[in-house]
């Protein structure tokens, strides 16, 4: 594919089953290059093979849920210039209700058993900030206090001036008579803040402090909400604890103490089940902790998955159990989780990797429907049934990418470092015989992984002529807590030799690969890596640093992970300099280009600009790009043009160092 076709790339949310179990809705979203944004609607997919239809018009609808009786619809929409807000709909069609107005928005909603009530999250501006009060813009608000070690985050920027709480409010009747606002004499005298929420159910927050309320469920009796919110008591930690909130405004209670990170609760007659990860006694052991399935009833929660797989996304209700998505080896196994044991229900062998699945109620009769979203080397999101450890698809919202470029899937590739460790990984190889130019791509992270599914960088640049690289080195996901934790405290040494490793066996092992042709390119943990490993190896045509963690040291007080990261992962101060890619600059030759973003908070821009500047000191040839309004996630979900922007300039510089044929 090329930059120009990004509008192609169709992703989708988590299913959402009717009760019936003969469909399922999903959100679509796809880049738009008019409005600059990104656009989708809810989609119904029928469970029968018969296809899929639109079934609502807004610019961005997401996230659906089901009324448990299947009668209703939520789900948030947005338009250009609004907060996303809870809409309902009436299942069989028609058009949607407002029943939100939260000056900064909504994030989550969940029906409460009996379909009466919502629960949702919103953030809540604190008096005088983000447009709380009248003509008092951002660059006139109060001076922020600040007393803890989390103040900040990538994608919001200042968080204790607007903490998520949970709110419920009673469904209205959606077939009633609509509520006309009024005007004129009608209105005289009243606020417009109010005319604009007349007719709207009245919302009650149950929750205060300060700490962000995440991921609503209801207790099964629909008596109250469980939430997740981190600790606010004693030294801060990574913990999040599961919070029991009474829907009559009672206090609520904590119900998980100790270090388990608790996430993505879901409710039985039985239990609570919910991902968890144990931290350690400091409540801040995240280096490669592995997530996993747990059940709490009447005593300690309960692990029932392998503690080395790693559980990742929401769990999905099942008969006797949930189901759960494991990564391993960049793919996805899907687990039926029960207190007596777990089952899988789909191999990794399978190739497919997982985003979500859903299920026809809350607590469905064994043979349900279970209905996945996945993505495939073949494609972009699509909409499966599973049956019998097989993905069958039921839609096709790729055929359109299919028809207009050429879709290349990934070659599996298993290399053996120096020491014998196996390095495993893909490549994705451009048209022809060769020789082609090469580039070696490192991910983020570090603890994350590529897969063979599509991905649209590689599907870029082997479109332009290049053959595209992929590993999981150690430090990365999907190979086990061991694999995980290999390169603690020595960044640079074992994930260095591995890349190098997995580059040397594609060259000697696939045909048409340029060996004195090669470049270097990562983004995050994969800038890292790419820096320190140009600053010791001098055989690239160029590099690209992107985004990059550059110096652990001046990570500390900048980043909203800097307070917890850099001890954790690269050791003492002194430890952290002698991996720091910052510090060695002195030694680099090779040209490199260096990206980021301006609002950029989990890798602030001040490591890129210093980055940038030592190197142009010491005589490389050097360019720097800085993409406003974007943060950490540019390359994902930033702006349409900008990401097209961003595609074009990579292959300008390519283009310029290591051109094809």
């Amino acid at each position: 594919m090329r930059p120009d076709q990004l509008p192609l790339l169709t992703t989708l949310s988590a299913p959402s089953v009717h009760p019936d179990g003969s469909w399922a809705v999903v959100a679509t979203s796809h880049p738009d290059f008019a409005t600059d944004d990104y656009v989708g609607q809810l989609f119904r997919v029928a469970l029968d093979g018969s296809g899929a239809r639109r079934l609502t018009r807004g610019q961005h609808d997401t996230r659906p849920a089901f009324s448990p009786d299947g009668s209703l619809i939520a789900f948030l929409r947005a338009g250009a210039n609004d907060k996303p807000q809870v809409h309902l709909i009436p299942s069989g069609g028609g058009e949607p209700l407002c029943v939100t107005d939260q000056p900064l928005g909504v994030s989550d909603v969940a029906f409460a058993p009996d379909g009466r009530t919502l629960a949702f999250i919103a953030r809540v501006p604190a008096e005088g900030r983000y447009g709380s009060l009248s003509d008092v813009d951002a660059g006139h608000e109060d001076a922020r206090h600040i007393t803890s070690l989390a103040f900040q985050l990538n994608g919001v920027g200042w968080v204790r001036d607007r903490r998520s709480h949970l709110f419920v409010l009673e469904v209205p009747d959606v077939f009633g008579e609509p509520t006309v606002p009024p005007k004129g004499r009608a209105a005289k005298g009243l606020d417009p803040d109010q005319v604009k929420s007349i007719g709207m159910p009245a919302p009650r927050r149950l929750t205060e402090g300060d700490a962000d309320f995440e991921q609503p469920c209801f207790t099964a009796d629909g008596t109250a909400v469980l939430v997740t919110a981190a600790r606010t008591e004693g030294p801060e930690t990574l913990v999040g604890d599961l919070v029991r909130v009474p829907v009559d405004g009672s206090a609520p209670v904590r119900l998980t103490t100790g270090n388990l990170q608790v996430s993505h609760p879901l409710v039985d007659a039985d239990a609570i089940w919910v991902v968890g990860t144990d931290l350690g006694d400091s409540g801040l052991d995240f280096v490669a902790a592995h997530s996993g399935v747990y059940r709490l009833g009447d005593d300690s929660p309960v692990r029932l998955t392998d503690p080395d797989s790693l559980t990742e996304g929401t769990l999905t209700p099942a008969a006797d159990g949930v189901l759960a998505i494991t990564e391993s080896r960049g793919a996805s196994q899907l687990l039926h989780v029960t207190a007596e044991g777990t089952e899988v229900l789909l191999d990794s062998d399978a190739g497919v990797v997982i985003f979500g699945c859903g299920t026809a109620g809350a607590r469905p009769p064994a043979g349900s429907p279970i209905v996945v979203t996945y993505r495939t080397g073949a494609g972009t999101d699509e909409v499966g049934l599973l049956q019998g450890g097989t993905v069958h698809p039921l839609t096709d919202f790729s055929a359109t990418l299919r028809s207009s470029a050429t879709v290349r899937e990934a070659r599996e590739l298993t290399a053996s470092a120096p020491d014998g460790h196996p390095v495993h990984g893909w490549a994705v190889l451009p048209q022809g015989e060769g020789p082609h130019p090469v580039l070696l791509m490192i991910h983020g992270g570090p603890f994350a992984q590529y897969t063979a599914a599509f991905f649209d960088e590689a599907q870029v640049f082997a479109e332009a002529g290049y053959a595209v690289l992929l590993c999981n080195p150690r430090g990365s996901a999907g190979y086990g807590v061991e694999h995980g934790r290999a390169i603690r405290n020595d960044f640079g040494n074992l994930d260095a030799t591995d890349v190098l490793a997995f580059l040397d066996h594609a060259i000697a092992s696939l045909p048409g690969l340029s060996a004195d042709r090669v470049g270097i390119m990562g983004g995050s943990y994969g800038g890292y890596l790419t820096a320190w490993i140009i600053a010791h190896e001098h055989r690239f045509a160029a590099a690209i640093v992107e985004r990059g963690y550059l110096d652990p040291a001046s990570f500390v007080g900048a980043s909203d992970i800097g307070w917890f990261f850099p001890a954790h992962y690269n050791g003492s101060t002194q430890q952290q300099d002698a991996q720091s890619p910052m510090l060695l600059t002195d030694r680099v030759t090779t040209p490199t280009l260096v990206i980021h973003s301006e609002l950029d908070l989990r890798c602030p821009l001040s490591q890129a600009l210093r980055y940038y500047t030592l190197l142009k000191q010491a005589g490389v040839h050097a360019e720097l790009l800085v993409f406003p309004g974007e943060n950490h996630e540019l390359s994902r979900s930033g702006t349409p043009w900008h990401r097209r922007q961003r595609f074009e300039a990579i292959l300008d510089w390519w283009a310029q160092h290591l051109p094809v044929g």
